[in-house]
């Protein structure tokens, strides 16, 4: 496993890691990236033509649209527009609801019928993009919950909770705040699958441990490469929830180290317009779905091949198996294969002239070959 001394070796971003190249190229599965953002309007088609090169067949959406999504039939328009827009005919796209106190028992059911829809969302109120329509509170959901449980519908969580002097929360320690709640609604339904969304926290992934196996968790990318101090000032690195210590980072890349098979890829890749990521209140959101596979296999060689004895396996079990399997989906294609081509290269300062990515700037070693 990751040590925490190990993982401070790769303190930022801008660390220069050496690491020997043995081989040119390598084969790997469609990844599943199992928590994206995806837009709506002109940003929708800009960021589905991109997602061609990013070495992912299957998506799972979120729902928090300026509108956000709480019926199935909204569901099923948007699931539409996102297939007309991709190249890949055959990528898998699974859609959220929103959770509002609009869903009913019966949409719930539409839902599961629908064939597209696998889960809902949970957004506390006001505590990141799209909350402004967040719950305040679990219980008023409780008849739903046994709903999704009876459905096989997976509850997914943005676990924080506001910020407030009283009990001393902020960004920092607002996930850790969080857990109980966690904790009270697996204890409550035991059969429904939870995913805590994007954990950041030594606290959240001791937490998802130790719970049952309908308890799983993403982890993004740019938690595993990011602390406090990356996004203090810098309004691109800003996510939420925030990069936290290097100690929470080293939990992190321990948890992946260790094959947990609980602990699958969702980027929470969420796009904005350069001019909306520099103004005076920036939206939180960091860019990376454009490069997946590329920039995944860059940080797995760097922080694991002197970890594990197979970093490629890692990182197809982490981005290509887990996820599908904790959400029982199939397999991707065995005759589909991601090539990855060692070869240095730079990420752009921008995609398509208006949105800026995770690392950009910074040289990548493994590309996707087109």
């Amino acid at each position: 496993l990751l040590t925490n001394s190990q993982s401070e070796n790769f303190v930022i971003p801008s660390c220069k890691i050496q690491v020997m190249h043995s081989e040119e190229s390598f084969d790997i599965p469609y990844a599943a990236d199992m928590h994206i953002h995806l837009r709506e309007g002109d940003l929708l088609a800009t960021v589905v033509k991109n997602l061609n090169d990013s070495g992912v067949s299957t998506f799972y959406v979120m729902p928090n649209l300026k509108t956000p999504i709480t019926t199935t039939e909204q569901a099923v328009k948007y699931h539409a527009e996102i297939k007309e827009l991709m190249d890949d005919k055959d990528a898998q796209v699974w859609m959220t609801l929103y959770l509002h106190p609009s869903i009913t028992l019966a949409e719930i059911q539409k839902a599961k019928e629908s064939g597209v829809v696998k889960g809902v969302k949970s957004y506390p109120r006001g505590v990141t993009t799209g909350s402004d329509a967040g719950i305040e509170s679990y219980e008023p959901y409780y008849p739903i919950f046994s709903a999704m449980q009876e459905a096989g519908l997976v509850l997914n969580i943005h676990g924080e909770i506001p910020s407030s002097a009283h009990p001393d929360t902020c960004v920092l320690n607002a996930e850790e705040h969080f857990l109980p709640h966690l904790r009270k609604l697996h204890a409550d339904f035991p059969k429904l699958k939870i995913v805590l969304e994007h954990v950041s926290t030594t606290q959240a992934v001791e937490c998802v441990k130790n719970l049952g196996d309908t308890v799983g968790a993403t982890i993004t990318m740019h938690h595993l490469w990011l602390t406090v101090d990356d996004w203090a000032g810098n309004p691109f690195h800003y996510c939420k929830p925030v990069a936290k210590y290097p100690s929470d980072r080293a939990a992190l890349r321990a948890v992946i180290a260790s094959k947990h098979p609980r602990f699958f890829l969702g980027t929470d890749s969420a796009p904005h317009i350069k001019e909306n990521k520099t103004s005076g209140k920036p939206p939180a959101g960091v860019y990376t779905s454009k490069y997946t596979m590329a920039m995944l296999a860059d940080m797995f060689e760097a922080l694991f091949s002197d970890q594990v004895d197979d970093w490629k396996m890692l990182l197809e079990d982490f981005a290509c198996h887990f996820g599908r399997r904790f959400y029982g989906l199939e397999d991707a294609p065995s005759n589909r294969k991601v090539n990855l081509v060692n070869g240095k290269w730079t990420v752009p300062e921008l995609i398509d002239e208006q949105i800026k990515p995770f690392r950009a700037g910074d040289q990548i070693q493994w590309r996707v070959s087109s």
